[in-house]
């Protein structure tokens, strides 16, 4: 498998700029730098008039030295230490060239080389700052305390103080603090943040429930069966911090290009200055002359930022376009992708609920069904309830008068309307009644991915209201344009199997996985990894995180995804629109088409500088206007036009 390469060291570090771009900054390492660039930016714009229109030189180099100073204190204090530690690397190299540019009377060059290796190294810097910031949002879910019931008693402790064994209370919208088993009580438990499910799940004696969900109606005392260091949420966490610590084969490409680049160019130019003359006798001031040409255009300055600037603007003209990218890397990778997995709910469905069927039976009008469902809904705080509820205010229902109302946890609802007593729930509300269920209608509706609800007295069924997750308007159209790139999906989710089945079969999902916890996705993604090498996760919950991370690409969906979610993810769809991801691609494939073209005439440009470098045939200001400061110019014009491209489709 070639996906995310583990890298157990604390410390992910890029040797190319000797940078450790993940270890923990402070807050205002970001402002700092933008002053620093802006400064020297300015010291080297008056330098360039001074030495171009002014011909006072003195002061000229007096100012770039200043730049010098300024932007490339950290750059050569790294080159220092990574000499000293004979570890070679791009920073060694461009400050031997920033060096030997002065030496050679060209200050402006080695100001501006060592200036936009900063701006460079600030890019990669501001794409990874946030890499490490995802865990503080996981660790908020449990809560802090726990009421724990001892010897008929109730009392608070500290969650860290709960032990195995020990019965928890849970009282109505408490959120549950350790993972255990339900030993009294039943109510409805939103498990959504940990298991993705789109519709809260009645919990009686011997049911799990998880540390983070929340109780909404009912009261429950659980046994706990995990510390809380080993709860479902706990794992989570640990699953996420395992996937961060990962090299894209970026990385590992640029960390052997620089192990080797930078070794050859310098000895390739200490050979041009010092083999000539003592072997051949030739003159040295000639010899040395043509050697730090050698030196200037072999600078890796353009080929160092060609990819960086083009990366920043493909993500400016994603962000223009609601899609937020963290850094170049994910921009290069997911192009490959052959494969993306979508969560279900909130992803692929907008994870609310929606009234889809209202079936009267018996007689009875759909306005006179959602009349009786209604009333005795409203006095039930159930997710179903309010949608319901909602439904018949917006239809203009007047609700009726509940009298000697009831609720039956895990079950539904009943109530006398007039001097008839009405029903509202699931099936097995109506199992200790006479009406007569409508079986083959119902299981039409499961079979279509629906929640069916049953309202009725105790002589017949008044109607059934089914409801379903919404579907999200671009989700069928996203499917078909990614399957006519080549693109296979797949499906995750927490929902049983019948509703993933229905749903994958309208959306014409290749393939999908229900009753999964986050554990299972991650196996999931990693068995695809190894299938297909190159897969993106897309996903908004907090269950979907390790998914997201483990994938080659993490995509969030941005405004509706926890917080968790999209900090883990590497891509956030702003606005939650699937179609962004067809964009994307394009957007991929367009900026690096255009950083293939800059490495080309890089290398083209200065292959062939090198090479005439040796004879003599160029001047040094032909190496230094052309085959440096003219390339690098040339690669971030070009790189500029992905910017201003607003739809690359």
């Amino acid at each position: 498998m070639t996906h995310k390469p583990r890298d157990h060291q604390t410390e992910v570090g890029c040797s190319t700029c000797a940078t450790d771009t993940l270890e923990p900054k402070g807050p205002r390492w970001k402002q700092k730098k933008i002053r620093v660039a802006s400064v020297a930016g300015i010291i080297l714009a008056i330098g360039l008039y001074f030495e171009l229109l002014t011909e006072q030189h003195i002061v000229a180099q007096f100012l770039f030295l200043t730049v010098v100073a300024i932007s490339g204190y950290d750059i050569i204090k790294k080159a220092i230490a990574s000499a000293l530690k004979k570890r070679l690397n791009i920073n060694v190299l461009i400050s031997i060239a920033s060096a030997g540019a002065f030496l050679i009377g060209h200050g402006e060059e080695g100001a501006a080389v060592i200036f936009l290796f900063f701006i460079a190294e600030f890019l990669e810097d501001y794409a990874v700052e946030r890499a490490k910031k995802s865990m503080k949002f996981l660790l908020k879910l449990a809560p802090k305390t726990a009421t724990v019931k001892k010897k008929g008693e109730e009392i608070t402790v500290p969650i860290k103080d709960v032990k195995i064994g020990d019965t928890v209370i849970i009282k109505p919208g408490d959120k549950i603090p350790v993972d255990g088993i339900v030993i009294g009580g039943i109510s409805s438990v939103n498990q959504a943040p940990i298991t993705g499910e789109s519709v809260a799940v009645t919990k009686l004696k011997g049911c799990d429930v998880f540390a983070g969900t929340t109780n909404e109606e009912g009261y429950l005392e659980i046994k706990v069966t995990k510390k809380s260091d080993e709860t479902l949420l706990s794992r989570i966490v640990s699953l996420v911090e395992e996937a961060q610590k990962q090299k894209s084969k970026t990385e590992v490409f640029i960390d052997r290009f620089a192990k080797h680049y930078t070794p050859v160019v310098i000895v390739l130019a200490l050979a041009v200055m010092t083999l000539p003359p003592f072997i051949f006798g030739l003159p040295l001031s000639d010899w040395f002359y043509r050697g730090l040409i050698l030196l200037v255009v072999s600078c890796p300055c353009a080929l160092a930022i060609s990819t960086p600037i083009s990366m920043v603007s493909g993500i400016t003209a994603a962000a223009r376009n609601g899609v937020l990218i963290k850094g170049g890397t994910f921009i290069e990778e997911i192009r490959n992708v052959k494969v993306i997995v979508f969560d279900k709910t909130g992803t692929l469905t907008e994870g609310q609920l929606e009234i889809t069927d209202i079936i009267a039976l018996n007689e009875y009008s759909e306005r006179d069904l959602l009349r009786l469902a209604a009333s005795l809904e409203s006095k039930s705080r159930h997710p179903l309830a309010k949608i319901i509820v909602k439904s018949a205010r917006e239809r203009g229902i007047k609700l009726k008068n509940i009298r000697n109302f009831k609720s039956v946890a895990g079950k539904g609802l009943m109530g006398e309307i007039g001097e008839t007593l009405f029903y509202v729930g699931n099936e097995s509300l109506f199992k200790d009644v006479n009406a007569e269920i409508p079986v083959r209608l119902t299981k039409r509706l499961e079979g279509e991915g629906k929640t069916a609800v049953l309202v009725g007295n105790r002589n017949h069924l008044v109607g059934v209201i089914a409801l379903m997750d919404k579907v999200r308007t671009a989700s069928s159209g996203t499917i078909k344009e990614l399957k006519n790139k080549g693109i296979r999906t797949v499906m995750l989710t927490g929902d049983n199997k019948r509703v993933a089945k229905s749903l994958a079969r309208k959306l014409t999902i290749d393939e999908y996985y229900a009753e999964l916890s986050p554990e299972d996705k991650v196996r999931i993604v990693e068995n695809l990894l190894g299938k297909y090498e190159h897969v993106a996760m897309v996903g908004d919950g907090i269950n979907d995180a390790p998914a997201l991370a483990t994938a080659h690409i993490g995509i969030a969906m941005g405004t509706i995804g926890s917080d968790v979610a999209i900090e883990t993810a590497d891509i956030a769809l702003m606005d939650d629109d699937l179609s962004k991801l067809s964009y994307l691609i394009n957007l991929s494939r367009r900026t690096m088409a255009v950083v293939k073209q800059n490495i080309t005439v890089s290398l083209l440009i200065k292959g062939s500088f090198a090479i005439l470098a040796l004879p003599g045939v160029i001047p040094l200001w032909l190496a230094v206007a052309v085959g440096d400061m003219g390339l690098s110019l040339a690669v971030i014009l070009n790189a500029l036009r992905i910017g201003r491209i607003k739809d690359v489709s």
